[in-house]
This record gives C-alpha cells, structure tokens and sequence, in this order.
C-alpha cells in the first residue's frame, strides 16, 4: 500500500506537471515540476504500477524494492526537479524490475515474458541515458519501447492474445526485435533510426491488431467489450505515432513531438490502464474492481479530449482548443480515478454482488 501511495502522488504530480505545461493558471510550486512530467508519469506513475504488479506476481518480498525505488525517484523529481538522486531511483526501479524477470522466466519462460523484459530493459536504456545528460525528448523512443514492450507481453499473457501458429509467434519476435533495435538506432543516428523506428512500432501494432481476440469481443458485452474497445482505440493512436515518426523523422518540440507524445503515452498506454485496471487491480490489491459502464465515460473522454488536441489543437494550431482539451485528458484521468474508487468501495461493503468476469 505505501508503494502504491506513491504511484498515486507520482500520477497526481504529473498530472499537476501537465496543467503547468498546459498554461493553466495553478499556483508555480519552487521545484521546475513541468521539466519531470513525462519521466515521473512514465517512470514513476506507470513504471510503479507495472514493478509492483510483477512483484506480487513474483511473490518474493526483495522485488518489492524496485516499484519502492521508483515511486520514491518520482517523489524526489517532483520536490527537487530533474536531479541526479531522483533520475538514480528511477534507474534502480528499472535493474530491480529486470531481476525480477529474471526470477520468474527461472520458473516458466515464455515469449510473453521476453516482451516484458525487453520493455524493462527500455526503462533502463531510457533513465541511464537521461542520466548520463540525455534529453528527455531524446529518449523517449526508448520510453515508448517500454510501455510497448511491456503491454503486448502482458496482452499475450493476460489478455489471451490469439497464437494461431508458430508462425506468428515468430512474427512477434521479430517486431519486437526491430523495435528495440530501431531505438538503439534512433539514439546513435536519429534521422535514420526515428524513420525505422516508425516502421518496427507499426509492425508491432499491426500485429497486435491482426491477433489480438478484441476484433472478436469488441462485439460480446460488459468487461470484454469494454477491454476490446479500450484496445482498438489505443491500437488506433499507437499507428498514428508510428506515422508520425516514419514519416516526419525525428522531433524534440513542437506540435507534432506533442502529438506523438500523447497518442502513445495517453491514447495507448492510459486506454490499456483503464481498461485492464478491473482485471489487475483486484489481483494486486485483493480489493474488488467490479466491472460497470459508468467506466466508458472516461475512456470516452480521454480518447475525445485527445482526438480535438491532436486535430484541432496541433494539426491546426488552434492553441485554445489545445489547452483545453488538454485539461480535458486531466480530467478523464481524475474522472476514472473517482469511478474506480467509488466502484471499488461500494463492492467492498456488498461482497455478495458477482464478480466481474475476466477479459479476453
């Protein structure tokens, strides 16, 4: 629970981060917060959540000192700003997440873990090079490799992904490796490596698109449904970020890094949490989630707000719409917080009720 605690602050920091980068009038806190808000979302909201999950997965009390490391290093971004023991933490999280895939492929390797690691092992590459001096900008493939890695391995192994032969196992295996390799790519020679970067991030989405079962259950009802539509939605901004990088090249500012930024790290990395939060959540908490579709109204929110960031406020240059469609993905966030919560809560005093089935 206290780590968990700090993935919470860390989100709620980011969050704060964002509206400051957003131009909305909140009050300026002492510490340059805004410079952290991708690494402490990133590293510190999403790295914890995943850290501590493998963790309860491990079942040992050591692993428990990654997710521990790097809610603490997002903590110290926020009150400190972008300094070395803050960048450290988050750095540790990662070597301890990568020992911990270690132990569990020692009890049963399987390519769904292999992802995982190398979505891991993309957490490091990222807080090693931002603390050896790096841009936050310039690493973000690097960034966008661990979210990717890591959600398709969890897809193949949560979520009941469809293998229908060796064959497309042997396609995953391939996508993933050029993903990582387009990364390293893109770190030494940018305008080469960003261009097959894109095209190893649309390999990996068009594989998900052709096998994932949510082409299937996006037609069943409650949970499943709810899982697949938060799936092909976050498959859908996921393609667009490798459009935009393959096609443009390599961006550090401006309106296309902002909305390549955001379709991978709101409209495919916070679709797949909301949408697989009834499934993990109780699993880690062993507190019920209950599956209820008062849950589509931040999901729809945050995939709409996004739509009009990217559409209006950066693809026309309208700067009004951007900033308050960006507020709008803030308050899909809050807004799926408080459901979440207020679902939790209400199964928890009526035990009886059924139990959400799991989804596919």
């Amino acid at each position: 629970m206290p780590v968990l605690a700090g993935a919470a602050l860390a989100l709620l920091g980011g969050l704060y981060a964002a509206l400051l980068l957003l131009g909305t009038p909140v009050p300026v806190p002492a510490a340059p917060v805004e410079e952290v808000h991708g690494p402490v979302m990133v590293f510190g909201f999403v790295g914890t959540l995943i850290a501590l999950e493998r963790a309860v997965a491990l079942g040992r009390r050591w692993a428990l000192i990654g997710p521990f490391c790097s809610a603490a290093g997002a903590l110290h971004l926020l009150a400190a700003g972008p300094a070395l023991p803050g960048k450290l933490l988050v750095t540790a999280g990662a070597v301890v997440l990568l020992g911990v895939y270690r132990a569990i492929w020692r009890r049963q390797p399987s390519v769904a873990l292999l992802a995982q690691a190398a979505g891991a092992f993309g957490w490091y590459a990222a807080a090693l090079l931002w603390t050896a001096g790096f841009a936050v900008a310039e690493v973000v493939p690097w960034m966008t490799v661990f979210v990717v890695a890591t959600i398709a391995g969890e897809r193949l192994e949560l979520a009941h992904v469809a293998l229908f032969s060796a064959y497309a196992e042997r396609l995953f295996l391939s996508a993933l490796a050029a993903l990582v390799a387009g990364a390293a790519t893109a770190t030494v020679w940018p305008r080469t490596g960003t261009f097959l970067y894109g095209l190893s991030l649309l390999a990996v989405t068009a594989w998900l698109a052709v096998f994932d079962v949510a082409r299937r259950t996006v037609r069943a009802t409650a949970l499943p449904r709810y899982v697949a539509a938060g799936l092909l939605a976050g498959y859908a901004w996921l393609a667009l970020a490798g459009l935009l990088w393959a096609g443009a090249g390599p961006v550090t500012d401006g309106a296309r890094y902002d909305a390549t930024l955001h379709a991978v790290f709101l409209g495919f990395v916070l679709s797949m949490i909301f949408v697989h939060a009834p499934v993990i959540l109780p699993a880690v908490l062993r507190r019920p989630l209950p599956y209820h579709r008062v849950l589509y109204l931040p999901l729809a929110l945050l995939h709409l707000t996004l739509l009009a960031r990217i559409a209006a406020g950066d693809a026309a240059g309208l700067e009004s719409v951007w900033r308050w469609s960006g507020t709008g993905n803030v308050a899909s966030v809050l807004l799926f917080l408080a459901c979440a919560v207020t679902l939790s809560a209400t199964a928890a005093r009526h035990p009886s009720q059924p139990k959400a089935r799991s989804a596919s």
